[in-house]
């Protein structure tokens, strides 16, 4: 898959800038800040913890892989937030989302499958001529 042409390769740098805010949030969260005086750890648990540094480590290498146009970007960035979503959505106390979060990660899931998708597409009409 190439996205390496004008409007996708707009587009991945969006989401590679989406991916960073995302996973440097994520990194606040595991430092403890905005927690007050409560160690993130016993906030949500060592699962928890552990959970929330790996997707934020995945976030920060997505948003490396989108922005050098490469197609592992979206892929590891569509992964670790189908994995966020699907926690949240079977009501795991491992990951808590507000309303406009989780809103706002599945917009960015959505958008990054479109991305894959028009990648693919474009790569198929190109092989076609």
């Amino acid at each position: 898959m190439d996205i390496r042409n004008e409007p996708l390769g707009l587009f991945a740098r969006i989401l590679a800038l989406l991916s960073l805010f995302i996973g440097l949030g994520d990194a606040a969260r595991l430092l403890g800040l905005g927690g007050g005086s409560a160690s993130p750890i016993l906030t949500i648990g060592t699962m928890g913890f552990v959970l929330l540094a790996a997707l934020t480590l995945m976030r920060l290498f997505a948003s490396v892989g989108l922005w050098i146009h490469s197609s592992w970007g979206a892929v590891v960035l569509a992964a670790s937030l189908v994995i966020e979503i699907g926690f949240y959505l079977t009501g795991s106390n491992w990951v808590s989302l507000g309303l406009w979060s989780f809103i706002f990660k599945l917009a960015v899931m959505l958008a990054t499958f479109g991305l894959l998708t028009l990648a693919q597409l474009s790569t198929q009409r190109q092989l076609a001529d």
